[in-house]
């Protein structure tokens, strides 16, 4: 069971307060209590303290999925739904198939890749078109995409989670040219950016950046009736000094008693995912706001993820569901010592907690015997249950209908509609 007795509100009560004094601390580029963004080039507020000053207190809304009972998810990711056709036509078709499968699977809830390359799959008057969607980043191709998706999804009788990259701008080889506001950002202030390994990075250092990002977020919640705005497992690219390496040379140089590094990246990153909560609640409350971080507790925390923060207290997420990405027998991590170490975590009253499990690796003759026999998944499903928790979400729906995965699905299903 879940520890919530007096001691333990009362610790996260004392690193509510430290990881305010934290955030507080962080600096960019002048202060200020504006939570608007300075343009490129200008001076622009600091960081904000935290989510609430009174965090025991704070009113909390309760994510519709207490009324739905059990989520039963799965991920789709932007691969999923790039066409070679580039036509309405071929993506609504290739959409209605993923959809329509996940549902005769007795799955009730979508989270689809919205947002993967600072780029949008819906008219955005901060973000160019996806280049998924014609090839080209930055192309209108016609129609609204994520209206339709929205949609559909919902005359299925199932849940839309916006799926957001919030950080990451292209890979070494996608999209091939930037364009749009994100062009024009790079070009007028490329300190916003940070490189690694021939990626680039939004850097959450700078507010005017997580204001970005929050408005962005904020967008699809006013503008479409999604149920939740989801971000994944990216926040910093690397432990190592060197991307953002300017931004915190400027905050050792500024401020009195500078926070070390990563102290300082997991500021960076709070500010903006309390942000994020912040300007989604205020246009639509109903909206849950959800992150998916890495199974591993501690990979988490060194790539600025304050898990723990997170789920303490009041004011970053509604639910989180951890990718809980390994065998019963890893050798490394297993799958039920993460379990446990996501049942030990304590975690609010309200918040929700979804256990994202690997489809992609059962049956995977590449990943080992741990992975074979066709029951995996459906024994991850039965423990994670035992935790208990609010649901699974699997990746992800090419998985769905693939020959590798036929008897681990087959199973799966029978055990989330509980038969056998």
């Amino acid at each position: 069971m879940r520890r919530r007795g007096s001691g333990t509100a009362l610790k996260y009560l004392v690193l509510w307060l430290a990881l305010a004094g934290a955030v507080g601390a962080v600096w960019l580029l002048g202060g200020g209590n504006s939570v608007e963004a300075e343009r490129p080039g200008e001076a622009g507020p600091a960081a904000s303290a935290g989510p609430s000053e009174e965090p025991e207190e704070m009113e909390v809304s309760v994510p519709k999925t207490s009324e739905r009972g059990e989520l039963m998810g799965v991920w789709v990711p932007y691969m999923s739904l790039n066409v070679p056709e580039h036509t309405q036509e071929a993506f609504e078709a290739n959409f209605k198939g993923i959809a329509d499968s996940a549902r005769e699977k007795g799955l009730n809830a979508l989270f689809v890749h919205v947002r993967p390359f600072s780029d949008a799959l819906y008219p955005s008057e901060l973000y160019p078109w996806s280049h998924i969607l014609t090839g080209t980043q930055g192309k209108d191709p016609g129609f609204d995409p994520l209206k339709f998706m929205v949609e559909y999804t919902h005359s299925l009788g199932m849940e839309f989670h916006a799926w957001i990259n919030p950080l990451r701008v292209k890979t070494a080889e996608n999209p091939k040219e930037l364009s749009g506001p994100i062009a024009d950002l790079r070009a007028d202030a490329p300190y916003y950016f940070m490189e690694c390994q021939g990626a680039l990075y939004l850097d959450p250092a700078y507010p005017y950046v997580r204001t970005l990002i929050a408005k962005g977020a904020a967008e699809i919640a006013e503008k479409y009736p999604v149920d939740g705005i989801h971000f994944d497992d990216y926040f910093y690219p690397s432990q190592e000094e060197g991307p953002d390496a300017e931004a915190y040379r400027l905050h050792v140089e500024t401020v009195s008693e500078p926070l070390d590094l990563m102290d300082w990246r997991t500021a960076n990153i709070n500010a903006m995912v309390a942000e994020v909560y912040d300007r989604v609640k205020a246009v639509n409350p109903e909206v849950q706001f959800g992150i998916s971080p890495q199974g591993n507790i501690q990979n988490d925390i060194g790539m600025g993820a304050d898990v723990e923060a997170w789920c303490a207290v009041p004011g970053y997420i509604d639910y989180v569901c951890p990718q809980v990405y390994y065998s019963f027998e890893n050798p490394g991590l297993n799958f039920s010592q993460a379990l446990e170490d996501w049942q030990g975590m304590y975690r609010r009253k309200g918040l929700e907690l979804y256990i994202g499990l690997a489809l992609y690796k059962a049956g995977d003759s590449a990943q080992g015997e741990a992975w074979a026999g066709g029951d995996v998944i459906s024994r991850q499903i039965e423990a994670a249950r035992e935790l208990p928790c609010n649901g699974v979400v699997l990746y992800s729906s090419d998985f769905l209908d693939a020959e590798q995965t036929g008897t681990e699905m087959r199973n799966a299903v029978e055990t989330l509609a509980g038969v056998g």
